[in-house]
């Protein structure tokens, strides 16, 4: 803006055009290095000519300085005049070349150009043009203000809001930790209770399981005693290789000794003082040797145990007792054959170890010493998720009352906002101080452009333009970033967006929030001389 009302300054000066006596070519702020009755030296120093050598379309210094009015120096320049318009330069290459460059026609002084004199109506078309564009300054700047005093009483709200949920979040923290205590209180008699519950719980699966480890011993003596004398010896052990205490593929008689803790036969009752010397070795070979049933197909097992039975019984001999009398009858039999019923019994009571159940409900006293529990539980949970929003409130609010919204926080207004721009391909929305995104107009996912950064116009303006960084990477390249240039307007737009380089995207964004006062001038159309 400030080059708009430097140029509104400039026309507006009111002063008629005076001819200042100068050589052809020469801008009035060097006309004191060309005077007449002088030798001239070129402006770069590097000599001195007579001064009747100036503009004698022949170039004597290597600035082409000597030559300001003619096309003699490739490196001069001519200084249009434009007497009731704005002075002007242009490469004395275009000297007298029949196209007339200035417009009061003074650089074709010598080559029959019929030019006319421009230079009123341009400075009547440039009159409107900043007319307008004063206009838009002016009324944005009084959308300015008020954008100012709405951001004075959004800053004044927020500050009171700020106070009350601060007091609000010390009631919520009085409220948690009375809550918490009441918590503590009850959940105190529920760990009492389930403890107590837990501890029938083990007590009671430790009773069942020494009934289970005495029915297991039994079971296994019972096996062991071969001859069914109430004695287990070293003579039944020694069958049972698979009690080898090195496992060395034998069990000899003294190792067989070893396990019946050095005597040659025990009982019932001395065997429980061998049980754990024999138990884990006969369990593991047990399991061991009683892997898990192969499923055989329906009529294949049909058929296997149709010729098992003929086998085994012939027709008209086929006993007629229970399957429960058979399986006795094979178990106390010694002289059944090679067969040796496997140890299912003790496989079985293993696996009734491993799936001894659940923990049993619990009582009602408990179960709604329980719930209590859970209900303060719920409610201090409430409590502190109440808490943890109420201090994120408060992190937002404090964060917008010292965030940088300009020097009267004129920009507050952009900060919950967002703005788009469509284009052929692409949506473009800019969100400011949050971020900037690109989302394909047909169909795809947005791509971030950058989150907020900062403020980086130059010193002496650093409200103009808004950073954003650290957007989603390029393939092979930086992450993208947008520089947002700010420009004084009536609405709050996204102007347009290109990308200047790769993955750096320029979006230009007019608001009033940018526009400064305009300085109150008079814009009538007058000649002035050159400034």
């Amino acid at each position: 803006m400030s080059c708009l009302y430097l140029l509104l300054l400039l026309l507006s000066v009111g002063v008629s055009a005076v001819e200042v006596t100068r050589p052809r070519g020469v801008p009035l702020s060097k006309r004191q290095f060309y005077e007449e009755d002088k030798p001239f030296t070129c402006l770069d120093g590097s000599r001195t000519i007579p001064f009747d050598r100036v503009n004698d379309d022949y170039c004597d210094c290597q600035d082409g300085s000597d030559e300001p009015g003619t096309a003699a120096c490739p490196n001069g320049s001519f200084h249009c005049t434009n007497a009731g318009y704005q002075p002007g330069f242009i490469p004395s290459s275009r000297i007298n070349d029949g196209i007339c460059d200035c417009c009061d026609t003074t650089d074709e002084y010598n080559s029959g150009a019929t030019c006319q004199n421009t230079c009123r109506e341009l400075l009547r078309k440039e009159t409107e043009s900043l007319q307008k564009l004063a206009e838009i300054a002016k009324e944005g700047f009084l959308l300015k203000q008020q954008l100012i005093q709405e951001a004075k009483k959004g800053l004044e709200d927020k500050k009171v809001k700020l106070a009350e949920v601060q007091v609000s979040k010390k009631d919520l923290e009085d409220r948690v930790e009375a809550i918490r205590t009441e918590k503590e209180t009850v959940e105190q008699p529920e760990r009492e209770a389930k403890e107590r519950h837990l501890k029938a719980w083990e007590d009671e699966k430790a009773a069942i399981h020494l009934k289970k480890e005495k029915t297991r011993m039994a079971n296994v003596f019972l096996e062991l005693d071969d001859n069914a004398d109430g004695f287990v010896s070293v003579a039944e052990l020694l069958s049972h290789s698979e009690l080898d205490p090195d496992s060395d593929g034998s069990l000899t008689e003294a190792e067989a000794q070893g396990l019946l803790g050095g005597v040659d036969k025990v009982d019932t009752v001395a065997f429980e003082s061998v049980w754990n010397n024999i138990k884990e070795k006969y369990i593991s070979e047990a399991s061991a040797d009683n892997p898990a049933p192969v499923e055989t197909p329906p009529e294949e097992t049909r058929d296997s145990v149709s010729d098992n039975d003929s086998e085994q019984y012939p027709e008209d001999d086929i006993p007629e007792e229970d399957e429960e009398d058979d399986e006795e009858d094979d178990e106390e039999d010694p002289d059944a054959g090679d067969y040796k019923s496997p140890p299912t019994t003790l496989t079985q009571e293993k696996k009734d170890d491993d799936d001894e159940g659940t923990m049993p409900p619990y009582d009602q006293e408990t179960q709604n010493l329980i719930d209590a529990a859970q209900k303060a539980r719920d409610e201090f949970d409430e409590a502190e998720r109440a808490l943890r929003e109420v201090d994120d409130q408060i992190k937002n609010i404090e964060k917008e009352i010292s965030f940088d919204f300009g020097p009267s926080a004129e920009f507050a207004h952009l900060y919950s906002q967002c703005y788009e721009l469509s284009t052929s391909e692409y949506i473009y929305r800019l969100c400011p101080f949050h971020r900037v995104s690109q989302k394909p107009k047909y169909g795809g996912s947005e791509t971030n452009l950058g989150t907020w950064g900062k403020w980086s116009g130059p010193e002496n303006d650093v409200y103009s333009l808004m950073k954003y960084e650290h957007g989603t990477g390029c393939w092979q390249g930086p992450n993208r970033s947008t520089t947002v240039k700010l420009t004084c307007g009536k609405e709050t737009v996204v102007m347009s967006t290109s990308e200047p380089s790769r993955c750096e995207y320029l979006m230009e964004f007019t608001t009033p929030a940018v526009c400064q006062e305009p300085p109150s001038l008079d814009l009538g159309l007058h000649e002035h001389s050159e400034l």
